[in-house]
């Protein structure tokens, strides 16, 4: 078993990365999409984040959250909305991956990857590089030219706000973050 550990900031800010099952393609359906929103809205409202930028992609999403004061309980959040998307996707008839038998013993199906990648926010800067990341990402794999094309993503939300013009991103390559292999 590896030993892997996690950061826990309380009330801290942070990045996300989920990653379906073999990188299967689920969210291409709009069904998958919804019910996925769903799950992300039920849980929010049980337990509220900031979302601050989200995007989702056919294979993987990622998210940055500002917890509440004193919580860091982001691992919880992730479960929760996995687990919810997973029940509802199957019960709909949705398809998973084909799944190992030491999938099968610890009781796992086979939709999402068994954990997630979070990073902490350290600093403006930091939260600037992963905010940008987030939304260029789907430019970066190919299924648009511009962010602005892509319907699933924050990107819009900031746009009305002022945070970005509605060309940003058109023509241009954002920097790579530390230790992004492609996801």
């Amino acid at each position: 078993m590896s030993d892997y550990r996690r950061y826990f900031v309380a009330g801290g800010t942070y990045f996300f990365t989920l990653v379906t099952e073999r990188r299967a393609r689920l969210f291409e359906a709009p069904a998958a999409r919804r019910l996925l929103g769903d799950a992300m809205r039920r849980c929010l409202a049980r337990y509220p984040v900031q979302v601050i930028a989200t995007v989702l992609l056919p294979n993987h999403l990622h998210a940055l959250w500002t917890l509440p004061n004193g919580d860091d309980g982001y691992s919880l959040r992730w479960r929760w909305i996995k687990r919810e998307f997973t029940r509802g996707w199957l019960a709909r008839g949705g398809v998973e991956q084909a799944r190992s038998a030491s999938l099968a013993a610890e009781r796992r199906r086979g939709v999402w990857q068994r954990r997630f990648w979070e990073h902490t926010i350290r600093d403006e800067a930091d939260l600037e590089a992963h905010f940008d990341y987030i939304h260029y990402n789907p430019v970066k794999h190919g299924l648009v030219r511009r962010p602005r094309d892509w319907e699933w993503s924050t990107f819009h939300r900031w746009v009305r706000a002022g945070h970005y013009d509605v060309d940003w991103g058109a023509g241009a390559t954002i920097k790579p973050l530390p230790g992004d292999a492609g996801e």
